[in-house]
């Protein structure tokens, strides 16, 4: 089978790419990668090691593009969720999400009428997660964004809209599906976003403590980036014009503050935190993956 990947050089496309080089995907007769982005030339340079054959390289927007290439699998994965993109130009961020859905969906129609397709969306979908849910499901009902910070409510309402665009495709009979990820870690998690599990992680490799600046307990959980390029293909296979959606990531939770110092024991660091801690506020961010577990 032949997968193409739209945005396929940020950390879910280097993941594909990382499991299909070292033949983790034969088990899905995956035998071609193409690989679609706005930044190929300065990628090639800086991945050499994803130079190998069977893996097709496209330099392009896919908000713009007017063709797309034929694949049975289809991995929609163009957006930024880096949130410093949304500081600098919230509104920019928003659009070009929204855009490269509506575009992809016209191309789709066109090119891809038999193919798998999967949606990557994020479980910032939700809103702010309530202290008393534990692990929140697919069925929870959305939210008001305004439970967000001004930057994840931007990224979050751009979700919401292109989860709608992709639901109407699917129900004008095409297969898609769509993926709602939450936090992930592996080996091409940039160190330099606002990710917490690659900033102490950086910070620890270097010889330096590792500083927690969070107020208030924050509870997270992580899934590798093996277990989710897996996911997202089974995901992919389960695609139909009902549009399942199925949360990923991981459902064993774990305090930030415990991750530090779990981090910070490995290289021999210490952990720093602010002096008062609010232990009766919780940010929770945690999915139920009983749908996910279904099909796996």
């Amino acid at each position: 089978m032949k997968v193409l990947v739209i945005g396929g050089t940020g950390f879910f496309g280097k993941s594909i790419l990382d499991s299909f080089v070292r033949g983790r995907l034969k088990k899905f007769q995956i035998s071609e990668l193409i690989i679609l982005s706005r930044s190929i030339d300065k990628f090639q340079i800086l991945y050499p090691e994803f130079l190998t054959s069977n893996i097709t390289y496209i330099n392009g927007d896919i908000a713009r593009l007017n063709s797309l290439p034929e694949a049975d699998i289809i991995i929609h994965a163009a957006t930024s969720s880096n949130q410093n993109d949304y500081v600098i130009d919230s509104f920019k961020e928003k659009e070009n999400t929204e855009l490269g859905v509506s575009n992809y969906i016209k191309l789709a129609s066109i090119f891809h009428k038999n193919s798998k397709i999967v949606y990557c969306s994020s479980g910032a979908v939700y809103g702010k997660q309530p202290e008393n849910i534990k692990n929140i499901k697919e069925d929870f009902p959305f939210l008001d964004v305004n439970s967000l910070n001004e930057v994840k409510r931007d990224y979050a309402l751009s979700k919401r809209n292109a989860e709608s665009q992709i639901n109407e495709f699917g129900a004008s009979g095409y297969n898609v599906s769509i993926a709602r990820c939450f936090a992930f870690y592996g080996k091409y998690l940039p160190e330099d976003g606002h990710f917490a599990y690659a900033s102490f992680l950086k910070f620890a490799k270097n010889g330096k403590d590792i500083i927690v600046n969070a107020s208030h307990d924050v509870i997270r959980s992580y899934m590798h980036a093996n277990d989710l390029v897996d996911s997202l293909i089974k995901i992919a296979l389960a695609s139909n014009p009902d549009c399942p959606i199925y949360n990923v990531g991981s459902d064993n939770p774990i305090s930030i503050f415990e991750l530090a110092k779990q981090i910070a024991e490995k290289y021999s660091v210490k952990v720093i935190t602010k002096e008062n801690i609010n232990s009766r506020k919780i940010d929770r961010y945690v999915p139920d993956i009983s749908k996910l577990k279904s099909i796996l």
